[in-house]
């Protein structure tokens, strides 16, 4: 594999299935928890395929104009500036829009004619309406553990999509992801799996989210860097997943149980 893609390890037939979205102009929804690999995925994917990738973190502000573009005052003139869906219909590339849920409901709207047969994205401020080329990409993500009532992909929207379903990889895969990002060895990796284990257990209970793999990537990085495992441990596996003294209290027990 080349040395350019953005490291990635399959945990299933995710690769396989992306592919054929991406060659037969199928859009794509990855579901699962926070910081499980999707977004490196995409990246991964995007540069498998060698198509240009235009990324867009979702938010409760973000409007149907942020992501198609504008007209702005530059020198005096009004002009047109695209907005990156825009910008992946024309140069025929990959769109990623991370938690499509937390967006404004508009947005949704101005999807729909990108996934159906017509594969069309309308710009009413401009009179265009832009085809999309048989290399351009729609996917989303959302984690549906995380998102409450109010917050949800309706059906008439999810149907219009292949989903993939993510979770954390298998602890073997994982203690080999979370070495090889951060250097630590995979002796030295392994009671953190166990541990990340232990605490995604909890997730439901005391928790909302268990422990990602970005955190464990975060706390290997940093004792490989000599921070005092318990120092990372608390930096990374403790302190980012609750702000209530007693959870806290909790998480620290469970973290004494496995080291002692």
């Amino acid at each position: 594999m080349s040395q350019d893609l953005p490291f990635y390890i399959p945990v299933g037939n995710e690769v396989a299935l992306f592919e054929l979205a991406w060659k037969h102009r199928l859009p794509l929804l990855l579901k699962g928890p926070t910081g499980c690999g999707k977004t490196r995925f995409v990246a991964h994917m995007a540069a498998r395929l060698a198509r240009p990738l235009y990324t867009v973190s979702c938010h409760d502000d973000l409007t149907a104009a942020d992501l198609t573009g504008r007209y702005l005052l530059k020198g005096g003139d009004t002009v047109w500036s695209d907005g990156p869906l825009t910008s992946a219909v024309r140069s025929g590339g990959i769109c990623y829009l991370d938690e499509v849920v937390e967006a404004r409901k508009d947005v949704t709207v101005v999807l729909h004619p990108l996934t159906d047969d017509r594969r069309i994205l309308p710009l009413d401020r401009t009179g265009e309406v832009l085809r999309a080329p048989d290399d351009f990409m729609l996917v989303v993500s959302y984690n549906p553990g995380y998102q409450n009532i109010l917050k949800q992909l309706k059906p008439s929207t999810r149907q219009r999509f292949v989903a993939i379903e993510f979770d954390f990889p298998p602890p073997e895969l994982e203690r080999g992801i979370v070495a090889t990002e951060s250097g630590l060895p995979e002796a030295r990796v392994q009671p953190l799996i166990l541990l990340a284990g232990r605490l995604r257990a909890l997730k439901g209970h005391d928790l909302e989210e268990g422990v990602s793999t970005r955190l464990l990537v975060y706390c290997a990085t940093l004792i490989a860097a000599g921070v005092d495992l318990r120092e990372a441990v608390q930096a990374t596996m403790i302190e980012p997943l609750s702000d209530d003294p007693e959870v806290k209290m909790g998480l620290e027990e469970v973290v004494r149980a496995v080291f002692g």
